[in-house]
């Protein structure tokens, strides 16, 4: 691995202990230390989701919620033909996941998108920007992926924290 790679992935566990350490999962007292184990663990899932799969939608864990990655799938299983169909039904799911948690978009801290197609990034961020009330929008990262499942254009993992 070369010195660039080994910077990159440094900057992105480093921003990952400052979210994690907002959300209260760790705390720092010169050296870096964890927190307690939270008393409550519970998996959230939507009722599209595959009961097979070996993963959950997203975990909350005290106020914290950490959603797994998700792409836009119609209710065929499939990718619509339309971008904008695609992108709406990724934010649906994801608003519908925060929703059994007792959140909105708006607690959401930390956000990362992975896109097949950059030049997709202004037309998800019209898109995007709608899904929110604040003006303070979470941390987010959009980053390019050769090959998403189902051949996908985007998927979308995050983090939020009960406000």
């Amino acid at each position: 691995m070369g010195s660039n790679s080994k910077s990159v992935l440094n900057r992105r566990a480093g921003f990952l202990f400052l979210v994690l350490a907002a959300a209260g999962l760790f705390t720092v007292r010169g050296a870096f230390s964890q927190a307690p184990a939270q008393s409550s663990r519970r998996a959230i899932r939507l009722p599209e989701d595959n009961p097979q799969a070996p993963f959950s939608g997203g975990i909350l864990t005290g106020n914290t919620l950490y959603l797994a990655g998700r792409i836009g799938l119609d209710k065929s299983g499939k990718v619509p033909a339309e971008i904008n169909d695609e992108i709406k039904i990724l934010l649906d799911q994801i608003k519908a996941t925060l929703e059994q948690a007792g959140m909105t978009m708006d607690d959401l801290v930390y956000v990362q998108i992975a896109c097949t197609d950059l030049s997709l990034f202004d037309k998800f961020n019209g898109i995007y920007r709608t899904y929110f009330t604040t003006k303070d929008l979470p941390a987010r990262e959009f980053i390019g992926a050769a090959a998403l499942l189902r051949g996908g254009h985007f998927e979308l993992q995050a983090i939020a924290v009960r406000h």
